[in-house]
């Protein structure tokens, strides 16, 4: 990978070198990436940045070879008082809700542990691809406290609320089999695949109406927010506004003189 740009100590955001419009946000906090304020921040920030990038069309959420992120830093939090974990609870949901919102694909890469904050970060993930010896899970209950950056509202809109509640009440580590099976994750792979396979998922959008897939994005996520009446006119609203793009105009162009998907789109 070529490295773009150091966002601080534990994060920075790299290029795949075969393909230029792949960013990932590389965590680097030996041992297990686990979460503390300045790695929260900094996840933030490289979320900023790649949102903000035009060049940048799909990302890979990425801990390393050998682990994704193994929960949140117990020890930096331990001994803080219900006032104080409210704003450290704050910063971090804030943190993977800009995770959440980056306006294009996004992949996370899981090897090793995905836990606590770890499977809560892969869940703002729009896609995840773990390695067969990935495991993962939301452990919280066995510290004597609950998921608190998201793991109680995005896990059960992915996996539904009793197989969600099963893993929260329990707090038991999920192997990458089962994932997949109960669809917390999207694709298992040997672990020495699993970068390249995360990466190979969102390449294939890299080159498609970058406004367009914005827009899908958002219409499906804040669909599942609310009622379906108001998702609908989310849905009509985004239809209607791409016909304002330079690419709706080629791609239909492209439709009618050469047929389907030979379309080749500028994001704009």
């Amino acid at each position: 990978m070529n490295e773009v740009e150091t966002v601080g100590e534990f994060v920075r955001v790299e290029k795949d070198p075969d393909h230029a419009a792949v960013a990932v946000i590389r965590l680097d906090r030996p041992k297990v990436n686990a979460l503390n304020a300045v790695l929260t921040a900094e996840i933030a920030e490289a979320a900023r940045q790649v949102s903000a990038d035009s060049a940048v069309r799909a990302v890979v959420v990425y801990g390393g070879e050998r682990v994704f992120v193994a929960g949140a830093d117990i020890k930096e939090m331990a001994d803080r008082t219900a006032v104080q974990m409210r704003e450290y609870a704050r910063d971090l949901q804030n943190a993977l809700t800009l995770v959440a919102r980056i306006p294009k694909p996004v992949v996370a890469a899981v090897t090793g542990y995905a836990l606590g904050g770890g499977l809560e970060l892969a869940l703002a993930a729009d896609f995840r691809v773990a390695g067969a010896g990935a495991k993962l899970g939301v452990p919280e209950i066995q510290l004597g406290v609950i998921p608190g950056a998201g793991g109680t509202q995005r896990l059960p809109r992915l996996i539904g609320p009793a197989r969600a509640k099963e893993l929260i009440f329990s707090g038991r580590h999920v192997k990458a089999d089962e994932a997949r099976e109960i669809g917390l994750v999207d694709h298992v792979v040997p672990d020495e695949e699993v970068y390249r396979e995360a990466v190979a998922l969102v390449a294939r959008y890299a080159d498609g109406p970058a406004v367009a897939l914005a827009a899908a994005k958002e219409a499906v996520d804040r669909g599942l927010e609310t009622d379906l009446d108001t998702g609908l006119e989310i849905e009509r609203m985004h239809f209607a506004g791409l016909f304002a793009t330079e690419d709706q105009k080629t791609g239909m162009r492209s439709f009618v003189e050469q047929g389907p998907g030979k379309a080749v789109f500028e994001g704009r």
